[in-house]
């Protein structure tokens, strides 16, 4: 209980931050259809956030070195309330794409303040309880944000009016918290070749992850639309991907220790190309039918992040954990930022099946991928513990590296 009430404000910076920021992404999509941009055009904005996103990652670590932690959360926290407040000021898929980088920014940066800021005050002894909490929060936050969608309309100034003061809201636990700012750490060295290095099996798995959720996240809400569902139904939609996701990580967690690792992301490559299939099967069966393909949609993709990231860091030294988290961090973001636009263009030529065709390709890659990998060098004799990774930050790493080792 302690130590849920020291890191209190912490948790309570990423809640509303997750509701604030996390909604922007399918509000954007349903405001996009009610204003007649293009689907090409909003899949850009998905794109461009996640450009943004990997400018915060970037960036976020100097300016902390430079302004200290809470001035520069508060940086990030004003970049993202502007993204949000001035999209129904222009209105225009041009300028909502420049706004969705700062928003996208403003996620990036405000994660890898708080994850440097718990990575100070944890020790050894709270490390595990720590991230337990975070990873709930972190969960139960974006489950929330999906949830909110449900009761915003599309193209009006108080949807956005309202996740801007979520966001907004976000500075008030850590300017008035009493805990004192951390020192500085050292960024960390953007090496991608690392990661390619220590495992490329493991470095097309985070692509891979990347190329799935960015797609799914952001243009979701355009396929559910093109499904049949209505504006309120795709808050839903959106949920039962996240929740799959979510209560797959334990089973897999499991699974991922106790096999070969390989064998575990082949098994998701399948899981995740049969639930690509399922989805599109089960699209004209009705809202729940809907509702189920997605749930296992999330189940089968989610976890290829944390398994890939494991798999990786079987490979790695203690000392290269931070870099080689970023280096994973940092692939995952390149399959982030063309996924969205690639997506909603196949949908706007092929219909909206086009979207899964492209993923479940994408998985039939990575499984043939894995095969291969299979025969070119055995498993490690001593692994790292499965490790459920949140897609947050460039510095990650710093609170689960320990963690790794020490299991």
């Amino acid at each position: 209980m302690r130590l849920l009430i020291s890191f209190a404000a912490l948790f309570l910076s990423v809640i509303l931050l997750q509701l604030g920021t996390g909604g922007v992404a399918p509000l954007d999509a349903l405001s996009g259809v009610a204003l007649g941009f293009s689907k090409a055009e909003i899949g850009t904005l998905g794109s461009a956030h996640f450009f943004g996103f990997f400018i915060g990652c970037w960036w976020a670590p100097r300016l902390m070195g430079a302004v200290g932690h809470s001035r520069a959360f508060a940086a990030f926290t004003a970049a993202g309330t502007i993204g949000l407040i001035a999209h129904m000021m222009i209105v225009d898929p041009v300028a909502w794409a420049f706004l969705r980088m700062g928003s996208g920014a403003c996620v990036a940066g405000c994660y890898t303040i708080i994850e440097a800021w718990l990575q100070a005050k944890v020790t050894n002894e709270t490390r595990g309880r720590a991230m337990g909490i975070y990873r709930v929060v972190d969960i139960g936050g974006s489950l929330g944000a999906q949830l909110v969608i449900g009761i915003l309309s599309p193209a009006v100034y108080f949807s956005y009016n309202l996740l801007a003061i979520l966001c907004c809201a976000a500075l008030l636990p850590i300017t008035v918290s009493r805990v004192e700012q951390p020192e500085m750490p050292d960024a960390p060295r953007l090496r991608p070749a690392m990661a390619w290095a220590r495992s490329p099996l493991a470095a097309a798995g985070v692509v891979v992850s990347g190329i799935t959720a960015a797609a799914f996240r952001m243009v979701g809400p355009i396929y559910g639309i093109e499904v049949g569902l209505s504006a309120d139904m795709i808050a839903l939609f959106l949920a039962a991907y996240v929740l799959g996701g979510a209560v797959a990580q334990i089973p897999l967690g499991w699974l991922a220790d106790k096999f070969d690792r390989r064998h575990v992301l082949i098994g998701l490559s399948v899981a995740a190309t049969l639930s690509c299939a399922l989805t599109i099967g089960l699209a004209g069966l009705g809202t729940v039918s809907v509702f189920a393909g997605a749930a296992f949609f999330g189940a089968a993709t989610m976890p290829i992040y944390s398994v890939s990231a494991a798999h990786a860091h079987d490979f790695a030294e203690a000392s290269e954990r931070v870099e080689l988290s970023a280096a994973l961090m940092f692939l995952y973001a390149v399959g982030a930022i063309a996924s969205p636009l690639i997506a909603s263009t196949l949908i706007a030529a092929f219909g909206a099946s086009a979207m899964f065709v492209f993923l479940s390709l994408t998985h039939v890659a990575l499984l043939a991928f894995s095969l291969l990998r299979m025969r070119a060098r055995p498993v490690p004799e001593e692994r790292t513990a499965y490790i459920y990774t949140p897609r947050t930050s460039f510095l990650v790493g710093r609170l689960l590296g320990r963690g790794r080792d020490a299991d």
